[in-house]
């Protein structure tokens, strides 16, 4: 028997279930108390019209009114109930979907940035205390309604019977007629905001070069698109909407008319045809609601539908075993790597080992894979075939919380976030302000901080923050890469952005994580900083040239070239 995988977002509207059952118990008190004002009017016509008496008529009001208030009541705690729902819904999944947002963001090297999925968890999360759901609560005592009709008279049941079919039919067609739309239109939309959130990240590129015309016409072509197709769903939808309120309000009238032709008839009493009228409303109020909420309706099932794949397409991390703290040894077994979304490997086979305190640096033609290779020996892609391990576990075996306490980690892109440079230093944990400064100290940017008007309380993003150029932001980060005295530290192209000085505190930098013992990644282009290395990795093509102590591969380097030129020599003088 197959086994039914049901996501976390089912898991947890299961766990809320009692609450839902508590709300469609509210629903039938409600519905039970909607039946007052066809009695109160029943009542009126029947007896008080009849024999003037006011005293009944004054405790049928105040009857009246205490049912009223109840009913109030109930409904207050209905939608309390509701909103408590949605607030435990969201309690349950945000983290796991912030994590997911996360991944899809990792493993795809920033191309899929996005906060669809909280969004669509708030979406469904205000659908849930909307009037919209209501609907979907007091549908199932539409046949109550409809065999109170039937009692009353066999006319008046068959009207509304063909009435709410009629409605149920507009409902149909405005599922019909806008749900494909609506849903092009959503995914149309969600593209444009990724296109758009990915300019404003370029906007010096895109202004410098005076792209911004192009840039806002493709902007403008896409949300145009996405207008058109919500006008189009609409239309259609306020068609079908207005053809709903024509029935509703013309079946209103009609059964009216139709009570009066039974008075006539002597087949039913003026109360009982005053009291019909209301209770028809009363039973095709739901379906009423349902078509002019109908919009809200499919933008929430979407976004259930996208949850519901999402969540199972990404399942939720293993709770992993705290394993040792690592000691920074590095071991690469035939480690194959294909980036997310490409299909050809970039890291092709490659075996090494890197021991304890090796400062490594990693050089090779660009689109060799040397960034590749590094993010990989960290965790961020997984290997497509092979293993990297890092102190004989798998990298991707690790906790990720835990592992991160002994890694350092500066890419070619710095990018500080929003808070002070102590958070950012700190790596935004519990600030520990002996290391923040050793760290600050030993990248060489302690002094530079200080001079700032807020020194380590200075602002990231703010007027400040703003102010500080590549070089410095690269120093910082440097710092906050090297916060903790971490086991394994990566530098991604770390003097990409320096300046002279800056250069001479990445040196002074590597002498002191040599003389801490701690393993080193430096992939970089320019020579000078390879003078602090103790080994040597050439890649090209993804695969490994050439690996081992610096003075051996430079002389292995050196016969190559002697070898080639002999070789040139050779085939001039033929």
């Amino acid at each position: 028997m197959k086994q039914i995988i049901r996501s976390d977002l089912v898991k947890a509207l299961t766990l809320c279930k009692s609450a839902f059952i508590s709300a469609a118990f509210f629903s039938l008190l409600i519905n039970f108390l909607m039946i007052t004002p066809s009695v109160y009017m029943m009542q009126v016509y029947d007896r008080v019209v009849t024999t003037g008496n006011l005293s009944t008529l004054t405790m049928l009001t105040l009857i009246l009114m205490v049912f009223f208030i109840t009913m109030s009541v109930l409904e207050w705690v209905r939608s309390q109930i509701l909103v408590k729902v949605s607030i435990r819904l969201e309690t349950l999944l945000n983290e796991r979907l912030f994590h997911i947002a996360f991944k899809q963001s990792l493993y795809s090297g920033g191309q899929r940035a996005s906060t669809q999925p909280l969004d669509d968890l708030t979406g469904l999360r205000q659908f849930l205390t909307g009037n919209g759901l209501f609907a979907f609560f007091d549908a199932p005592w539409m046949p109550v309604y409809l065999a109170l009709l039937f009692m009353f008279h066999p006319y008046f049941g068959w009207f509304s019977v063909f009435t709410a079919i009629l409605l149920c039919s507009v409902a149909w067609a405005t599922e019909k007629a806008t749900s494909k739309t609506l849903s092009e239109a959503n995914n149309v939309l969600m593209a444009n905001r990724e296109m758009l959130g990915k300019n404003l990240r370029n906007a010096e590129v895109i202004d410098s070069m005076g792209m911004l015309g192009n840039i806002r016409r493709r902007w403008q072509g896409s949300a145009i698109k996405v207008l058109d197709l919500q006008a189009v769903a609409s239309s259609r939808a306020g068609l079908l909407m207005a053809l709903s309120k024509i029935i509703r309000l013309s079946s209103q009238s009609l059964i009216l008319g139709l009570g009066a032709y039974l008075v006539i008839e002597r087949e039913l009493s003026p109360g009982m045809m005053i009291a019909g009228s209301i209770l028809m409303g009363r039973a095709l109020a739901p379906i009423d609601l349902m078509v002019g909420t109908w919009k809200a309706f499919g933008l929430a099932r979407d976004q259930y539908n996208r949850l519901d794949t999402l969540l199972l397409q990404i399942p939720e991390d293993k709770e992993r075993m705290t394993l040792p703290e690592p000691q920074g040894r590095i071991q690469l077994e035939n480690a194959v790597v294909v980036p997310p979304g490409a299909k050809v490997p970039v890291i092709k086979g490659i075996n090494l080992a890197i021991e304890k305190g090796d400062v490594v640096g990693i050089i090779g033609p660009s689109g060799a894979g040397k960034s590749t290779l590094v993010r990989a020996i960290l965790g961020i892609w997984p290997t497509a075939n092979g293993a990297i391990r890092l102190d004989g576990a798998e990298v991707f075996s690790w906790d990720r919380e835990h592992l991160g306490d002994f890694i350092g980690y500066l890419p070619q892109d710095i990018e500080l976030f929003e808070g002070t440079i102590s958070e950012n230093i700190a790596r935004f944990g519990d600030i520990d302000a002996e290391k923040v400064v050793a760290a600050a100290k030993i990248a060489d940017v302690h002094d530079l901080i200080l001079r700032l008007p807020e020194g380590y309380d200075t602002i990231i993003g703010g007027s400040a923050g703003g102010n500080l150029s590549g070089g410095q932001r690269q120093r910082i980060g440097l710092a906050r890469a090297l916060y903790g005295n971490p086991v394994l530290v990566v530098l991604d192209e770390p003097n990409s952005n320096l300046d002279e000085q800056g250069e001479l505190a990445l040196e002074k930098a590597l002498l002191q994580l040599q003389a801490l013992q701690t393993t080193v990644l430096i992939v970089t282009h320019r020579n000078n900083v390879l003078a602090r290395v103790s080994k040597l990795m050439i890649i090209k093509d993804g695969a490994l040239v050439v690996y081992g102590p610096k003075d051996q591969v430079i002389a292995h380097l050196q016969k190559q070239q002697q070898v080639s030129g002999a070789s040139a020599s050779t085939s001039e003088a033929m």
